[in-house]
């Protein structure tokens, strides 16, 4: 028996890898699985990707890229869809289908930095108010209540009113009302999580405290974060677009929706197609991440997987 295990080969990591995650690699079978046989699931992961394309090709093969700056065809205003324009033209003869998708990358761009300014801000305050409990917890808790407790959309239309119009101050004050949900979601999470065998182990072997916060629990909660920002991306580019529709976010000739929408419904309905396509964008674009976000909580939340 010793000359013949002593005979057998050495596996290789690869191997000794998937032997040592099989269980954990066995859930993630079944979250695609389950993920692959709900069929919105997959129409928003497509629509993302599509969507995704669009934002980082679309400058190089849009018809008319100068009608995303102060480009004027004032001969050519108000044409209905055709070949020439797919989407028509607004009230000074830009087209409408190239301004619909470079505005998918202003979209992308600005909802991609909220989430990360977000996430920053309200994981690492949720991570120390749940970690280390006390005045830092009450006071950090209080604070995320009292935000909590404002509509942010009307918060966030506050603060950029305050500091003026613009893409750069909505972006702003979005992340500054969007952080506090995420500070919840971790905080609850870290307060059950400190009390694990594995927390335990880390502080016996002499771990500090940071260590075991930011290497040990905060990437055990990441799947929830996931998760949580897969659905609220969709959400924050509604809002920015909402802003842009109250008129104190992107300004002309700046191509984003919500802007696009409120300049073409005082054409409405004569000229339907102005605000009617970057309107569909909208829809287009919460749809498909609410549809992915939905198919990441069966594959990524542990609860979730759990109850299916």
């Amino acid at each position: 028996m010793d000359t013949h295990m002593a005979l057998e080969p050495p596996k290789g990591w690869l191997a000794r890898w998937l032997e040592e995650n099989q269980s954990w690699l066995e859930e993630w079978r079944r979250g695609i699985h389950r993920f692959r046989r709900s069929r919105l699931s997959v129409i928003g992961l497509v629509m993302v990707l599509l969507l995704v394309l669009v934002a980082i090709t679309g400058s190089w093969w849009v018809p008319y890229p100068e009608d995303a700056t102060g480009a004027l065809h004032i001969s050519e205003r108000f044409q209905p869809p055709s070949l020439a324009h797919p989407f028509g033209t607004d009230e000074v003869g830009r087209d409408v289908f190239s301004r619909v998708v470079l505005g998918t990358r202003i979209s992308f761009q600005v909802g991609a930095i909220i989430l990360i300014v977000a996430i920053t801000i309200g994981v690492t305050l949720g991570g120390i108010a749940g970690y280390f409990g006390g005045w830092a917890n009450e006071i950090i808790m209080r604070i995320t209540d009292i935000m909590l407790t404002f509509p942010g959309i009307f918060l966030a239309l506050a603060i950029t009113a305050a500091l003026g119009p613009g893409v750069r101050n909505a972006m702003l004050a979005l992340s500054i009302t969007w952080w506090p949900g995420y500070a919840r979601l971790v905080q609850a999470q870290v307060l059950s999580a400190r009390e694990e065998d594995y927390v335990e182990s880390a502080r016996a072997i002499g771990a500090g405290h940071t260590r075991i916060l930011f290497r040990h629990i905060l990437p055990n909660l990441l799947s929830a974060i996931i998760v949580k920002a897969s659905m609220d991306i969709g959400f924050a580019i509604l809002n920015l677009a909402a802003l842009g529709f109250i008129g104190v976010g992107a300004q002309q000739p700046t191509p984003e929706w919500g802007a696009m929408v409120a300049f073409g419904r005082r054409f409405l309905p004569h000229y339907w197609w102005y605000s009617t396509f970057p309107g569909l964008a909208m829809f287009f674009t919460v749809f498909g991440f609410n549809m992915l976000g939905d198919g990441l909580r069966d594959v990524l939340d542990p609860q979730s997987r759990h109850g299916a």
